[in-house]
């Protein structure tokens, strides 16, 4: 198949020419690379565990069927259809619409800009695996020694250059990859690393099995608590996790959706990335709770007591057992080496929506957007991150941006495209024209109604949560200035952004048809 085709005279005249992924193995792979990320090896485990064990697969399978498959086709039909960025795919919609789609690219840009810091610290702790340079004292060492943590919560302008540096290079690698193109770049990488990774992440499971006391972990989270079944918060818990980790409703997916080719089965591609992305999550969940098992027999503790997430689990706690375990070294270098990887191909799909969008709505060249946008995001993240305060600014971003950003957009722009501007039925037609799997009136009813009614749940949810509670006992200012600050800022510039002109001559309405597709399709069905 091409990798690439032009648009001619008779063709949307004056919309960016785009090169595409070179082929359905490319674009599922990236799309994988985007889902699998951090959140599966240190999240999930912790998730099922404080959701009744084996009995969470219960909830996670009907999360999984019933809400994240649904979204991430709508997602692909969005992308795919409209053939462009989030911006642009809303705006064909509606023109009404195109500011949900930059809401949704200035979420990508805030996630950027400290995603970066976490892989530079894992960069840094597969080297310490080697030595176990965290000594006794992981907690210590993490807080202390090596992120050099504010006492005060907050930003600082004090320099921790063992950060620095890092992210400096992480930065480097992922803007040179999506520098390159589509195909060459993100594609290319991500059918080289998700395998890499796959196989890492397998060879850190069959060593952690081998471990005395791994079985105690594994009882640990595979032991079924049905009870838990009863709890509205284990469900919540489930379709909360299926949603952020398929990496669904804030442009990720309609962007990739729109660089594979009018042929493609978009519904047969979805269901091979929710389900690996799942599977993933489950082998996350052996590896991590076999450590954890160890480290339960090994201290005479139980399993509850040792058992943690995030940023806990992977600098703290791990590094505790790794203290200890037989093949320290080699689970060190495996788990950490898994972070930097997973942590890579998400940044690469998280910084790629907003380079598409900048080269729909400018018509700028692929290495113009990408150091438009890439290096000011760079150099914040730098300066926010590669601090002393930069622990507190990203846990407090991480946490409002995820609970009411993504989730806010997702579920109005969910209600929108349903009831305000009943677009469920074209995209349903589109995708179904070349699909494996049929979208009928049951996809309608879950995209319609039963998606957006979990996400807001999910949000009310969490808004009693962080009002009742300050988060993490932050003090306001910092609160309100990387938190509800952030969280009401983002949709007034979205605003601000839908108003700058296009392009000169770009197609911004909706044909009624797939003609967007065809235009932009290489004759053969390859990507465009």
């Amino acid at each position: 198949m091409s990798t690439t085709s032009s648009t001619t005279s008779g063709e949307l005249a004056g919309a960016s020419e785009k090169s595409g992924f070179g082929t359905r193995k490319a674009f599922i792979f990236a799309a994988i690379g985007s889902a699998v990320g951090l959140g599966n090896i240190w999240r999930f485990p912790y998730v099922a565990y404080e959701g009744g064990g084996g009995a969470f697969l219960v909830p996670y399978l009907v999360a999984l069927l019933l809400a994240g498959i649904p979204m991430l086709f709508l997602d692909y039909a969005m992308g795919h259809r409209y053939r462009g960025s989030a911006p642009l795919a809303f705006r064909r919609i509606s023109k009404r619409g195109e500011w949900f789609g930059w809401w949704q690219v200035l979420i990508t840009v805030v996630i950027g800009i400290y995603y970066p810091a976490i892989i530079a610290w894992a960069i840094r702790y597969t080297g310490f695996s080697v030595d176990k340079a965290w000594g006794s004292d992981p907690e210590a060492f993490l807080f202390g020694d090596f992120l050099r943590a504010a006492e005060t919560p907050g930003p600082t302008l004090d320099v921790v250059p063992g950060v620095l540096i890092p992210m400096v290079v992480v930065w480097a690698v992922t803007l040179g990859v999506l520098a390159l193109g589509v195909q060459a770049g993100i594609g290319r990488t991500a059918v080289i690393f998700i395998p890499a990774l796959v196989i890492a992440f397998a060879i850190l499971v069959v060593v952690a099995l081998t471990l005395p006391g791994a079985s105690v972990g594994l009882n640990a989270l595979f032991s079924p608590d049905w009870s838990a079944l009863a709890e509205p918060g284990v469900w919540v818990s489930a379709f909360g996790q299926i949603f952020f980790s398929l990496s669904v409703g804030f442009g990720i997916m309609i962007t990739y959706a729109s660089y594979v080719g009018r042929k493609t089965d978009l519904t047969g591609s979805g269901a091979v990335v929710a389900f690996s992305n799942s599977s993933f999550e489950l082998l996350a969940g052996f590896g991590v709770f076999a450590v954890l098992g160890f480290l339960a027999s090994s201290s005479g503790q139980p399993v509850d007591e040792v058992v943690a997430q995030g940023i806990g689990l992977a600098f703290v706690a791990f590094p505790a057992i790794l203290n200890e375990a037989p093949a320290g070294v080699l689970l060190g270098v495996l788990f950490f080496g898994s972070l930097v990887v997973a942590g890579l191909t998400s940044l690469i799909s998280i910084v790629e929506v907003g380079i598409s969008a900048i080269r729909d709505k400018t018509g700028a060249g692929r290495v113009a957007a990408t150091m438009i946008i890439g290096l000011p995001m760079a150099v914040v993240s730098c300066v926010l991150l590669g601090t002393t305060g930069g622990l507190y600014v990203l846990d407090t971003v991480d946490n409002f941006i995820n609970s009411f950003g993504i989730l806010l957009v997702a579920a109005l722009s969910m209600l929108a495209i349903a009831w305000l501007w009943r677009r469920l039925r074209p995209l349903a037609d589109h995708m179904n024209v070349h699909s494996s799997i049929r979208l009928g009136a049951w996809w309608q009813v879950l995209v319609a109604a039963l998606v957006p009614l979990v996400l807001v749940v999910m949000l009310v949810l969490e808004l009693f949560d962080n009002v009742e509670t300050p988060y993490e006992g932050y003090p306001s200012s910092l609160l309100w200035t990387f938190g509800w600050g952030l969280v009401i800022a983002l949709p007034v510039i979205a605003l601000l952004l839908a108003r700058l002109p296009w392009q000169r001559g770009i197609e911004l309405d909706d044909p009624g048809s797939d003609q967007l597709a065809d235009d932009h399709a290489d004759p053969t069905g390859g990507a465009r």
